[in-house]
This record gives structure tokens, sequence and C-alpha cells, in this order.
């Protein structure tokens, strides 16, 4: 079974990102490496949470939702 993760991540500047994978080691090693233009400037970036869904179309909803006020506010509340 593939898995796929919404994943967030916590930047130099102390914002968070957010974003979705099916393979978070690699991704997160991307992001570590500056060849994500988004979070390039924003180093250095720390995975600070991650969720699994049993599809991409789930992930790619959660990565929305997580990018609402309500899922910021979410994220604030489980973060602190």
């Amino acid at each position: 079974m593939k898995f796929y993760y919404t994943y967030v991540l916590r930047c130099a500047d102390g914002k968070l990102y957010v974003g979705f994978t099916h393979d978070l080691r690699t991704r997160l090693k991307v992001h570590l490496e500056g060849k994500v233009a988004t979070t390039r400037v924003r180093l250095p970036v720390e995975l600070v949470y991650y969720e699994a869904c049993l599809s991409e179309a789930a992930a790619i909803a959660r990565e929305r939702q997580l990018k609402t006020g309500f899922g910021k506010a979410y994220l604030k509340r489980r973060l602190a």
C-alpha cells in the first residue's frame, strides 16, 4: 500500500510551509538542500508535523484544509 503525506515545515522566518508528497524523507531532503523555490530563501526548515493519507487526493485535500484559517488555527493549537 502506498501512502501520501501532508507535511508542515517551520521555516527560519517562523512561518509554516504546508505541502504534500508520496516520499516524505526525499521531499524533506530536497527542501533542506534548497532545491524548493518557496523555501529556499527561508532556510533552514524543520519538519514539525505530518499526516499519512491513503490517497493522493486525500493528501491534497488535507493540504488545502491546513492552509485555511481553520487549518492554521488547528496547527497553532497542535504545535503549541
